[in-house]
């Protein structure tokens, strides 16, 4: 395979996390996936509505952060970071990406820490600051990525040392 190639099969796969990244859905109409697009966007669209993202977003960027929590619908809210982490793999997936064994695992984990950062954003506090439904999530991220990742590298040396003994 030519370097060429193998670069273009990379910026496939990057562009597709990006245009994920900017908006769910995306990625998938890029991919000629067009009723899975669709419906990623038409999803992303109602629970940001329902869960008052946008207003939260801009509150949070004025740290106006009790006035963010406030206008937080949770339960809509909550949706999302499985949402948005599901658009990125399956739009990765879908541009040649996530073969390798576990490969979902790092965002599969981050979805899950972000719904929980989430969760416990109202009350969370640093140095005695509220951090608020936007910032608490995005702090999550790393974390998520992380323990997946972590957990994926102890699945894979446990099956590698499992297949090391059937073949002794």
């Amino acid at each position: 395979m030519s370097t060429e190639t193998k670069l273009t099969k990379k910026s496939k796969k990057l562009e597709a996390v990006l245009w994920s990244i900017a908006l769910p859905g995306f990625a998938q109409l890029l991919n000629c996936h067009y009723l899975k697009g669709i419906l990623f966007i038409g999803l992303e669209i109602l629970i940001n509505v329902m869960g008052n993202l946008n207003t939260i977003i801009i509150l949070s960027f004025h740290l106006r952060i009790e006035e963010a929590i406030a206008q937080t619908n949770y339960l809509w809210l909550m949706f999302y970071p499985c949402l948005y982490f599901y658009a990125i793999w399956d739009a990765y997936r879908s541009a040649g990406g996530g073969k390798k064994a576990f490969a979902y695992l790092p965002l599969a984990f981050t979805a899950y820490m972000v719904t929980v950062g989430l969760i416990f954003s109202p009350t969370l506090t640093l140095f005695g600051a509220l951090i608020g439904p936007l910032w608490v999530p995005i702090i999550s991220t790393p974390i998520g990525l992380a323990v997946g990742g972590i957990i994926r590298w102890i699945l894979l040396k446990i099956y590698a040392d499992d297949e090391a003994e059937e073949v002794v």
